[in-house]
């Protein structure tokens, strides 16, 4: 695994996003969306809880595809070396104990929570629908799916308690709204995410709590390289050729990066998204336009 290295926050560009407290799942690979969307944060003055599930289980969460205690550590050092205020919390998204003692520990840290990134996500067991097992289907629903349930409701009840609304960003995909082949769990999964995304908004609105969600097209993170590979081996193309053809289909011409998304996340959180709620919004390069 790669180690966070200490390099530069983006620059601020709200300035009303300073003392905020942030909670990102799935925030402890260095280079992920959920290190990207973190450092975006804490460049805007939150302070920023990172969480993973620090441990792999089983089959379908390798050591190799989750971020590990040892990585989360590292990449929460980086934020805070780089000038941010970031912590690190093991966190399994699928207990509900763990999911409502980490909020406590959030709020008994740093006097509240303001905004929850549900991040946390299988993107990686990828087969047919003839050829995947229950136990691979669950784990992606759970993960993806129930997590962000879970965070949400821990996360709106504290929210609610303190009385000052709060922010709900979902970390959907470009999969929340087109099939893709081999992904019929993350697909479906991703556009539970953005079901949960509208109830949320509707229930919570009257709390000054919006929630949204996020749809990014591929990322070529560490998931995002794996990926590439087994598309590529899918469809009988070169790594390079795959990589050629989605970039032709992008409007803008490239892929995404984890800093789309962080723009997109911080948006959202400040007060110039104060009146967006319910959306799921695609931050595709214009590859997905419905």
């Amino acid at each position: 695994m790669t180690a966070a290295t200490p390099s530069s926050l983006p620059a601020p560009r709200y300035s009303e996003l300073k003392g905020k407290v942030a909670l990102i799942t799935g925030a402890g690979r260095a280079g992920g969306l959920g290190e990207g969307i973190a450092r975006r944060l804490a460049a805007e003055g939150c302070r920023v809880v990172i969480t993973d599930i620090g441990q792999g289980r089983g089959a379908q969460m390798p050591v190799d595809a989750i971020g590990t205690d040892e990585e989360m550590a590292r990449t929460a050092a980086a934020i805070t070396a780089a000038g941010g205020e970031c912590i690190a919390m093991a966190l399994d998204v699928l207990e509900e104990s763990q999911v409502e003692a980490v909020i406590a520990r959030t709020v008994e840290r740093f006097g509240g929570i303001d905004i929850l990134v549900n991040n946390a996500g299988i993107g990686y067991l990828m087969k047919s629908i003839v050829d995947m097992d229950v136990d691979e289907w669950d784990a992606v629903l759970g993960v993806n799916l129930r997590g962000s349930f879970l965070c949400t409701k821990h996360a709106a009840k504290a929210m609610i308690a303190q009385g000052r609304g709060g922010r709900i960003v979902n970390i959907a995909s470009q999969a929340a709204k087109s099939g893709v082949p081999h992904a019929g769990a993350y697909c479906s999964s991703k556009h539970g995410v953005v079901g949960l995304t509208r109830v949320s908004a509707i229930e919570l609105g009257e709390h000054g709590i919006t929630a949204n969600a996020i749809c990014p097209n591929h990322v070529t993170t560490g998931l995002g390289a794996w990926q590439n590979e087994y598309f590529a081996r899918l469809r009988g193309l070169s790594v390079e050729d795959y990589l050629a053809q989605m970039r032709a289909r992008i409007p803008l011409g490239r892929a995404g990066l984890p800093g789309d998304t962080a723009a997109a996340c911080a948006f959202l959180c400040s007060d110039d998204g104060a009146y967006v709620t319910g959306e799921a919004m695609n931050v595709s390069g214009g590859e997905e336009t419905h």
